[in-house]
């Protein structure tokens, strides 16, 4: 490879370093000289020594962070007032089905009392009002309840018909 490997691609021949790769005593080597002494570099806009810019983008990450928890905070929010309302959906038609069912049997002559006043008893019991209670044809009876709990997305409600086997 001859002496052509050995030179430094910045320095000449005649220059003190030519040739060793080594610097002579009691001189600094040409590229440590050139940022040793706190000399400049040109960086490109909006760069910095290490890459960054400078400054303009500076917390962006924890913005977008902070905009990503918001998302799914509000998206958690949503899916528990949905759940709610479900869960409040079918308390609701659970106390219709079983108003409907101690009404069906008072109306055949199984239990005693009025119909839709043991539908109201029997709602009242799963905290839950009758709206309406009606008779129908084949002794069938039909009740609509409203629980007493509200979600924010409504009152839930349930409507239920019973009546003798077919």
């Amino acid at each position: 490879m001859g002496d052509h490997g050995r030179r430094h691609p910045t320095i000449g021949t005649g220059h003190p370093c030519a040739g060793s790769g080594r610097a002579a005593p009691g001189r600094r080597h040409a590229t440590r000289r050139r940022y040793a002494r706190g000399g400049r570099r040109n960086f490109g806009p909006g760069q910095s020594p290490q890459g960054a810019t400078d400054g303009r983008e500076r917390g962006s990450g924890t913005v977008l962070a902070a905009g990503l928890a918001l998302v799914v905070m509000t998206a958690m929010a949503v899916m528990l007032l949905l759940a709610q309302s479900a869960v409040l959906a079918s308390r609701a038609a659970a106390a219709a089905d079983l108003a409907a069912l101690a009404a069906a049997d008072a109306l055949r002559g199984i239990t005693t009392g009025d119909p839709c006043a043991v539908a109201v008893e029997v709602a009242a019991r799963q905290s839950a009002t009758v709206l309406s209670c009606s008779a129908g044809p084949g002794q069938t009876i039909e009740v609509r309840t409203e629980l007493g709990e509200r979600a924010l997305l409504g009152a839930a409600t349930g409507r239920a018909r019973a009546g003798p086997p077919p």
